[in-house]
Formats: structure tokens, C-alpha cells, sequence
């Protein structure tokens, strides 16, 4: 067996969370993608970022990895349906003003083809479909820059006072 290593540095998560409740979602998801707030914990970890964001959508870039991979030899499908879930989400998010926060009730994933480290740069891209007072739905895709589908997946968030 050979060893490899990776090394994983975050900031603070309180460096974001801190400005929940003094701005809207977009303003924090816009920050995010210009660097004027930290990428969060769990995409320095994975290896993913917001690459875009507007009202109502979010895009996300990842390039699958080794460290990606799952005992059968491809990348593990939890990848795809968090790519999705941050990118379906983040949308919502980006729906909210200062005084609201949401969380994902539901979430649904369907996983259309292999990933693996060969696999070029994915794109998640996540747009809100029903945007109610107190209920949100938004549908995501992932594919690759020539269009190939590897997921597709819709989530149901509850929005509530931040």
C-alpha cells in the first residue's frame, strides 16, 4: 500500500454566519464568490467553490479527485448530491432577505452516469422553482463543460425568521 496525503486549511465558519441576519442571502453568496468572505468548511474540504450567484440560482465547480473515490474504484455519489444539495440550496439562500434563514426538509438526487477522477471540471447549477413565504423548492443539474448530465436532483426548504 502507498499513503497519499491531503492537507485541508479552513477559515473561521463564524467569519460567514456572523453576517446572517445583517444581510441577504445573495449579498453573502455574492461575497463568497468574489472572496470578500471565506469559502466554507465543507467546500475547502471536498474541493469545491461558488462560482456564480444571482437571485434565485447558484454554480458550483468541482473537479473530481482521487481523495473523491469510494471503495469500488469511482467517486463516491455523495459528492454529485452535495454539489447539488449546496447548489439547490445556496439558490434559495440567495432568495432571502436579511431577517430569514431556511433548511433543507427534503432532498432528492438522481445519479446519471460514473464520476471519476478523469472526469473534467463539473458544474453544479441550482435555481429556485416555488419560491412561497414559508416553503422553497429548486431543481440542480451537474455536468461537465460539454453538457453531459452526471445528476439532476430538486429540494424542499423551510424558511423561517434568522
Amino acid at each position: 500500500m502507498t499513503g497519499r496525503t491531503r492537507t485541508v486549511t479552513w477559515d473561521d465558519p463564524h467569519a460567514i454566519s456572523q453576517h446572517v441576519g445583517t444581510l441577504s442571502g445573495l449579498e453573502i453568496a455574492r461575497r463568497i464568490v468574489d472572496k470578500r468572505l471565506p469559502t466554507p468548511p465543507i467546500a475547502r474540504l471536498l474541493g469545491f467553490e461558488l462560482v456564480e450567484a444571482a437571485e434565485g440560482f447558484c454554480a458550483f465547480a468541482c473537479k473530481p479527485e482521487e481523495f473523491h473515490y469510494n471503495p469500488i474504484g469511482v467517486v463516491h455519489g455523495g459528492l454529485a448530491m452535495t454539489l447539488l444539495d449546496s447548489a439547490m440550496g445556496s439558490a434559495v439562500q440567495t432568495t432571502l432577505d436579511a431577517a430569514q434563514a431556511y433548511t433543507t426538509l427534503d432532498v432528492n438526487v438522481h445519479l446519471t452516469r460514473a464520476i471519476t477522477k478523469d472526469t473534467p471540471l463539473l458544474r453544479a447549477e441550482g435555481r429556485v422553482v416555488h419560491s412561497g413565504r414559508t416553503m422553497r423548492t429548486a431543481s440542480g443539474e451537474l455536468r461537465d463543460a460539454a453538457g453531459k448530465l452526471y445528476a439532476h436532483g430538486t429540494t424542499t426548504c423551510l424558511v423561517m425568521q434568522a
